[in-house]
Order: C-alpha cells, then structure tokens, then sequence
C-alpha cells in the first residue's frame, strides 16, 4: 500500500492528512478553543510529514472570534511548496441557521477563502451540495459550473464535490474535470460504498469526512477492538489504516484540536492491515 496518491494527477499528497473542522472549537456550537494549541497542531502536522489540510471558510466557533482559515494561515503561511490545502463552499450560515447556496453564493465564498488563507489560488475546492445527506435526484449543475468557470479564470486549480451519490458524479464530470469527493464514510457507516467504487475505478481521490465516526460510539465494535488489541493500536488507528486499505483512491482526513490525537492518528499510516484482518472487519 502506498502512502502517497497524486491528486488530480499533479499534486502528490500523503494519503492522511489533518481535518481542520475542530480547530476553532472542540465540537460544533462548542466553545473556542485557544488558538495557540490549535496553531501547534498544524505546525506539528506538517513536521509529521502531513501535506494535505482540508478546510472552509465557515469553520469557525460559534462567535467567530477563531477561524480554520486564518489559525491555517497564521501557522503555515508562508506555506511549504508541498502543501495541498483543501476547502468547500456551498453552504451559507445566517442568523436563522445554515442553509444551501445558490449559484450566486459561490464567487464570494471563494473570493473568502482566498482572503482567509492568503492565497492566489486554491489547490482544491468542494462543492457541498445538499445538508445533513446527499440531496438524491437533485442537479447540481448550475453551482458546479459557476466553480468550473472559476478554474478557468484560474482561481482554482482543483474541484471537487461533496455529500453527493454516484448521479451527481457523472452528472459533475460532464461540466468539468473531478479531482475528489468528499462523503460521510467511515467503518461504522459504508452507506456511500457505491461512490468510492466509482471513484476507484475513476482514479478520483475519495476523502471520506467523519472518519472517526463524528463521535459515535458503535465504531468501536468487537471486531475492531480484536485487531487493534492484535497490533497494540488503538481502535482509532485501526479505522484510519482500514480506510486507507480500502482502495487506492481512499484518503483519511481526521481532525483534532490536540498535538497527542494528532500523532496517534498519524502512526494509523505505518500500519498495514491483512486480508485476514479486512475479513475481520468486514
């Protein structure tokens, strides 16, 4: 199994990389966190040898006081020439909670995260479509042509898409070139097997969020806890390196506020897992 995969054909990436979701606050609605631990995992992150950082805009505590983008920005940057940093766009939170976009939501949340981060260009942008699971039967054309047109003007270099199923795929890869998808997975939850499938046989990078479970407690089934007992890991590295067994294409994206989880999840790496113990785990 390697470790590295090459991202839209031309950016190579360690297959785990760092979710920056927990960074401004512990759980969502959650108070801030101090910004000084969360810049510390960061820069511990890339001396893990972690080059890809998934990201929005709209990761933020609930006051808004601490961002992902700007603790990302005020870590790393200047950033190291190997660093792949990811974000999404599409959702817009308001006063009255979180709705989706339109299309004409799109340009300005782009034009944020390039503010936000410091760059001149993003090295890959999701669309999210839908909220809590994919919106099954609904086009997603419209947004993702106005993220097309914006790689064009080169504000992009990468798109993506996000929560969507295997028709909104194809539906995608006739407006524009896919590099990635990023969907609810994890071992306790397989529901989107189908779109890693497709991704697989595509040469797309899949990248799973949630890939602990978000906090579930049904991840740590018998199975798992048997096979992480069998290498002295935890049941938290073993659902990391069973993600990244999966497939090729499949990368891990974990997130944390603290530098020990940050290490943890990072050894998940150096683990390689038989066929016995997928069989296991199955």
């Amino acid at each position: 199994m390697t470790n590295q995969l090459r991202l839209g054909g031309d950016l190579t990436i360690d297959r785990l990389g760092l979710g920056a979701m927990r960074l401004p606050q512990g759980r969502p609605g959650g108070p801030a966190r101090d910004p000084e631990p969360s810049r510390a995992v960061l820069r511990r992150a890339v001396e893990l040898g972690v080059n890809h950082i998934d990201t929005a805009d709209f990761y933020r505590s609930g006051n808004g006081s601490v961002r992902a983008n700007t603790l990302i920005r005020e870590a790393l940057s200047p950033y190291p020439d190997d660093l792949v940093i990811a974000t999404k766009v599409g959702p817009v939170f308001g006063p009255d909670g979180p709705r989706q976009g339109t299309a004409a939501d799109l340009r300005p949340q782009v034009e944020a995260n390039l503010e936000s981060l410091g760059l001149d260009r993003l090295d890959l942008v999701y669309l999210r479509i839908g909220m809590a699971e994919p919106p099954h039967g609904e086009s997603l054309a419209e947004r993702f042509e106005v993220l097309a047109a914006l790689r064009e003007e080169g504000l992009i270099r990468h798109l993506g898409i996000s929560n969507v199923d295997a028709g909104h795929l194809a539906e995608a890869r006739t407006i524009a070139p896919v590099a990635a998808v990023q969907n609810n997975f994890n071992i306790a939850n397989r529901d989107e097997t189908a779109v890693l499938d497709a991704c697989t046989q595509a040469g797309i990078a899949f990248v799973p969020f949630s890939p602990l479970g978000g906090g579930r407690a049904d991840i740590y089934d018998p199975g798992l806890v048997k096979v992480a007992e069998r290498y002295g890991a935890t049941a938290h590295q073993i659902a990391l390196a069973w993600l990244l067994a999966l497939s090729p294409v499949a990368l891990a994206i974990p997130g944390t506020g603290s530098v020990a989880h940050l290490e943890e999840n990072v050894t998940a790496r150096s683990i390689t897992l038989t066929e016995e113990d997928l069989a296991g785990l199955a």
